[in-house]
């Protein structure tokens, strides 16, 4: 079965991406960094230089597919990360929640910072990493959840962007992916 691709570079490594029908008429060039090592070193790599010089005490992301991606980042330049979790265990504690709204899945998802990774985010400058902004429904759910912990977004920072360009302007990201309609 052929599928159709979009070719891209990105810090330097070109991948062919998947083009995914998320409902009828649109598909959307997945970028999955689960497991690929060179392009997520070398996105961290790019990150982090782009960041020198720029205040931040921690990198919040979310569960599942940017946490190598704040992981690489995290050890790139020191600063800790956290992940926001979609399910709440019994060891979270009094964890703080919202709610928000997935692209890829089109369902609800909950965001949930552990009670323990409160103290990184509470009078903390944050950075709010994802692998990709689509909608940008994440990014709220993450500023809520920053807000709500005492901290202060200073900075939204993806791999990508996706869809309408201008929307994305004040994001720091290393390309853009176009919305495929038929």
């Amino acid at each position: 079965m052929s599928q159709d691709i979009y070719p891209i570079e990105i810090a330097g490594v070109k991948r062919d991406l998947r083009l995914f029908e998320v409902k009828p008429g649109l598909r959307l060039a997945i970028l999955n960094i689960l497991g690929d090592v060179e392009l997520v070193e070398a996105c961290a790599n790019e990150l982090a230089k782009q960041l020198e010089g720029f205040t931040y005490h921690t990198i919040l992301t979310a569960e599942s597919k940017s946490i190598p991606i704040a992981h690489m980042l995290s050890r790139q330049t020191g600063v800790p990360y956290v992940v926001l979790r979609k399910e709440w265990k019994p060891y979270m504690g009094e964890a703080i929640r919202s709610e928000t709204l997935s692209i890829t899945t089109g369902k609800p998802q909950t965001l949930l910072l552990d009670e323990k990774d409160i103290p990184l985010i509470k009078g903390k400058r944050v950075i709010v990493l994802d692998d990709v902004i689509s909608t940008g429904s994440t990014l709220q759910g993450m500023h809520l959840i920053v807000d709500k912990a005492g901290g202060e977004v200073v900075k939204e920072v993806a791999i990508l962007t996706e869809g309408e360009r201008s929307t994305w302007r004040n994001i720091l990201a290393l390309g853009h992916l176009p919305l495929f309609t038929d």
